[in-house]
This record gives C-alpha cells, sequence and structure tokens, in this order.
C-alpha cells in the first residue's frame, strides 16, 4: 500500500461498467452511506492514469488520500472507510460446488438460445462481446483449476478473450461442459483433500481457498445473471432460468448492471 502524503481525503472508486466486483463494491459503500468519487476507467482516460501513482492499472480500486485497496475485498474497504464489517458467514464447500455446477449448466443452456447474429453484439458500454461474456464465465471455472495447477491468479487471467475458433455457439457450450467435468473430476480427486483455510495465490488480496471458490461462483453467478438479461433483452426467454436458489447466500451485487437501457440490446452493433 502506497503512503505518499497528499492533502486530498476523498473516497474514489476506479471501476468499469458490467465489471462485477465493481459494482458489488460502490453497492458496498452506497448501502453504508458512503459518499465517493465515481471514477469510469472506460469513460475516461485519466482514471487509469490516476492509479499509476498507485503503480496499479487493476480495477475495482478504493482510494482514500495516499491509500489504496482491492475492492474486491469488502473487508479491507471497509477498513479504508471506516465502515463497521461483521462477522461474515460463507456456503459449505459442497453447495458451492452444486452452485457452480448450475451455473456452467445455465451458460451453456443460454449459450444454446443466442441467435448466432447476436454473438458478436456488444454490452452496453463495455468492450465485451455477447459471445466474450459467455466464455468468460467457463474462464473463471478455469483460472480456478489453474490455480489448482500452480499458476497464480492475476488481474489478466480474467481479462483473456476468446480466440475466433473459440468465439461460435457450439465451441462455447462446449468449453461450458467441459468445465463442468472438469470441475467434478477436480472435486472429486485432488479437491477432495483440499484445505479450505490455506491462503490463495490471488491478486487481489489475503484470501482462504474457500473464500477464492466462493469468488469463483458468485463472480461467474453474477455473468450468468447478465447472459440471462441479454436473452431477454433479445426478447428471448432464457431457458429454465437460474433463480433465487442459486444465488442466496452468495456475496452478489443486487443490481445485475450498471445503469443501462435494456432496450439497447436489442439494436444492431
Amino acid at each position: 500500500m502506497d503512503h505518499t502524503a497528499t492533502a486530498d481525503d476523498a473516497i474514489r472508486v476506479y471501476w468499469m461498467t458490467g465489471c462485477s466486483s465493481c459494482l458489488r463494491t460502490k453497492e458496498f459503500l452506497q448501502k453504508h452511506g458512503v459518499p465517493f468519487l465515481s471514477r469510469n476507467v472506460l469513460e475516461d482516460e485519466s482514471a487509469y492514469a490516476e492509479l499509476e501513482r498507485f503503480g496499479l492499472k487493476q480495477v475495482p480500486i478504493v482510494t482514500r488520500g495516499a491509500e489504496w485497496v482491492n475492492g474486491q475485498v469488502l473487508r479491507d474497504v471497509a477498513r479504508l472507510c471506516d465502515i463497521t464489517y461483521g462477522e461474515v458467514r460463507m456456503l459449505p464447500v459442497e453447495v458451492m460446488r452444486a452452485r457452480l455446477d448450475a451455473v456452467l449448466a445455465g451458460a451453456a443452456r443460454f449459450l444454446a438460445q443466442m441467435p448466432d447474429e447476436a454473438l458478436a453484439r456488444m454490452l452496453p458500454n463495455r468492450p465485451r462481446s455477447f459471445a466474450e461474456l459467455g466464455w468468460h464465465i467457463a474462464n473463471i471455472a478455469d483460472a480456478f483449476l489453474e490455480h489448482e495447477d500452480g499458476i497464480p491468479l492475476t488481474f489478466d487471467s480474467y481479462m483473456r478473450v476468446p480466440m475466433p475458433a473459440q468465439s461460435g455457439r457450439d465451441q462455447l457450450i462446449a468449453y461450458c461442459e467441459e468445465m463442468r467435468r472438469r470441475m467434478s473430476e477436480w472435486f472429486g480427486g485432488p479437491g477432495a483433500d483440499c484445505d479450505w483455510s490455506r491462503r490463495a495465490d490471488v491478486y487481489y488480496g489475503e484470501q482462504t481457498m474457500h473464500e477464492f471458490l466462493e469468488r469463483t461462483v458468485w463472480h461467474a453467478g453474477q455473468h450468468v445473471r447478465q447472459l440471462m438479461w441479454v436473452l431477454e433483452g433479445l426478447g428471448i426467454a432464457p431457458d429454465r432460468p437460474l433463480g433465487p436458489e442459486t444465488f442466496a447466500g452468495l456475496p452478489m451485487p443486487e443490481k445485475v448492471w450498471d445503469e443501462a437501457d435494456p432496450a439497447k440490446l436489442r439494436r444492431a452493433p
């Protein structure tokens, strides 16, 4: 954490549209009545430049004067912003395992409904196509397994995009199904002996493996909510939509998307 002196003690939140952790961070501060300066790095090129003094180029980041924390760890945000942060209970691992499987299965199901011409369309105010959104859901699980193969989780792990040959509907569905299979095999194999209290090697702060799994599940879950929202915006009813039974008990944002008009999804890119 940087401790360069500054007279500016305002709280700033650096974020981007469609980022699940960014939305959660902003909602957390709003819920606790904490005013902050909103810095959308996709809309204002100077916002990323402001983060350079901290040596950062990632979001969500919350700053206060010369201090900063990663917005993905709400207890750190609470400490920085003088918010009382009580005890937090996580769902059992087996419950999270079932929830992640439901999310990946739902992603495959919803992608199967996506019209070919819609896959290349872009999300509102975010340079991410509908196809990339679907691919990202599976990649979140993939990044978890990479970690268990000894590859640390970095910010770039979540910023990867599919190659053109991976962006077709069949390929996207296959990736989601592949990750369902691989996650099941991991939980039934090496994961059966996982020490869920050990520290995970992740870029956003001190986290246990249990916390990393929770992040994986709700992160993918938030994006599958967005995938359902995309279908609804196209006038397509999601096949067996995921409801509260899938998301209850997970620390997810209340909103599905930052302020945007769903009708925009019907328009050609």
